[in-house]
């Protein structure tokens, strides 16, 4: 959506000049699903600080698009409807309780808690898979929307019973921990993982741990530092998925600052215990906002047994580039290019795979939400990596390739030549296509290297929107 073209601001149309105009704005970034606050709407008061950057990615996200926002889905519905699904997901938070049932945890620092939630998706003939249906106005419609059904707060006597009981009865006993990135609400998290365990078909033991995040572009320090502060409330988490006899396996999913947390206590793992438990399998760190020298230190200080690692990147992540920027780095992880040094090297000596999504379409203007968006990525999570299967070149069909190896004539998980996603997952196994049927259609549109142009190209609208007042 262009500049010139309509937001919505709580279900009312307010055009973006208007919007600019206000002291505060809320939305969502184009199909990506998470949300933007505006607390500010003079871009002039913000562009010789070192947070302009920021704002310049807000700038990026409106000029793209937004969407209608409401806060405060958690609250449960009466009745479910025809066609839905039902996702039910046990949930570990640092975050501070609120006394509003709909916002259920807030963006602040809390002790540990623990709750399950059940939240129904639209018939899936309805929605697009990789993408939030959110309500327009509350209570949501349950045919057209994600709605929350039932939550129950627990203690973690109560949550770990729950998670042993609901282990034994999937196959396999697998778990998989979702761990959010920077500017998610509470209910932005639950909507996500409710979004990506359902559309990647992956089954498992759905367990969200979220840490405070204020929820606003703004408060990205406050979101870092909050990071910090979980690891060991996250390690504490992953210990006791360890210790209990039902789990048989557990995957890690990461996106974006999430990929710190989830590194440092992997990381205190680790030492602590010699080596990270056996049941820890997989680790996917999905466009990590984290610094390739501070990455390269938490391997090595991973000592002893390590899950199999599967990175996904992509040189076009919009958000990677500017936080980039903000810490003046080298690099952030979740943007290299792992087919130039001295990238493949160290990943091939680290038998991490990585999977490079740059060639994938994007609902999401600022690129940052391809495993999660696209829906041969989110498939990919849920029939392969999950489960630890390899990925290779002789499981795809002749003529139609899902994966190309780019530094060497194949690649497999262990292995760690840049893997190219550039045609439908459908061409894998008759298990995926089944499940995706005629409505893949194939992706390949080549988008140019993100880097320090990207980054420009971001902040561009900050100096021209500051120029134009």
């Amino acid at each position: 959506m262009a500049a010139s073209s309509w937001c919505s601001r709580h279900s009312a149309d307010v055009p973006l000049d208007a919007a600019r105009r206000r002291r505060q704005w809320s939305g969502r970034w184009g199909g990506s699903g998470w949300p933007v606050t505006v607390l500010s709407s003079n871009p002039a008061t913000v562009r010789h600080r070192r947070s302009a950057a920021p704002v310049a990615l807000l700038l990026a996200g409106l000029l793209a698009g937004c969407a209608g926002d409401v806060k405060g889905v958690l609250g449960p519905v009466a009745a479910g409807a025809p066609g839905t699904s039902k996702v039910t997901m046990l949930v570990a938070t640092t975050r501070a309780p609120d006394a509003d049932e709909g916002v259920l945890f807030s963006g602040e620092r809390g002790k540990s808690a623990f709750a399950e939630i059940t939240v129904s998706l639209p018939p899936d003939e309805k929605r697009t898979i990789g993408e939030v249906q959110w309500p327009s106005r509350l209570p949501g419609n349950p045919a057209t929307d994600f709605v929350t059904l039932k939550v129950d707060k627990l203690d973690r006597t109560a949550a770990l019973a729950r998670l042993h009981a609901a282990a034994s009865k999937v196959p396999k006993r697998r778990v998989m921990v979702f761990i959010h990135g920077f500017n998610n609400r509470f209910e932005d998290a639950v909507y996500r993982f409710a979004q990506i365990v359902h559309d990647s078909g992956a089954e498992v033991v759905p367990v969200l741990f979220t840490w405070p995040s204020r929820g606003s572009i703004f408060a990205y320090g406050y979101d870092r530092e909050s990071s910090n502060y979980s690891r060991h409330a996250l390690e504490n988490l992953l210990q006791a998925l360890a210790r209990d006899p039902a789990v048989g396996e557990v995957s890690i999913l990461a996106h974006s600052m999430g990929n710190w947390v989830t590194l440092e206590a992997l990381t205190l793992m680790a030492i602590r215990n010699r080596g990270i438990p056996a049941k820890i399998a997989n680790v996917m760190l999905a466009s990590p906002d984290v610094d390739v020298d501070v990455f390269r230190t938490q391997v090595k200080e991973m000592e002893g047994r390590k899950p199999k690692f599967t990175l996904f990147v992509s040189q076009d992540d919009r958000a990677l580039a500017v936080s980039r920027r903000v810490w003046g780095s080298t690099a952030r992880l979740g943007a290299i290019d792992p087919d130039v040094e001295p990238y493949k090297s160290e990943m091939e000596a680290d038998k991490i795979t990585v999977l490079n999504l740059t060639k994938l379409k994007s609902g999401d203007s600022l690129n940052h939400g391809k495993f999660a968006e696209s829906p041969e990525v989110v498939k990919l999570i849920g029939t392969r990596l999950v489960s630890g299967q390899p990925i290779t070149d002789s499981r795809v069909g002749l003529g139609d390739r899902l994966i190309q190896a780019t530094g060497s004539a194949a690649a497999a998980v262990g292995t760690a030549a840049g893997l190219v996603v550039s045609a439908p997952i459908a061409v894998i196994d008759p298990h995926t296509r089944n499940n995706f049927g005629d409505k893949v259609e194939e992706l390949g549109r080549s988008i140019k290297d993100a880097g320090d142009a990207t980054g420009q190209a971001v902040a561009a609208p900050l100096e021209r929107a500051s120029q134009q007042r």
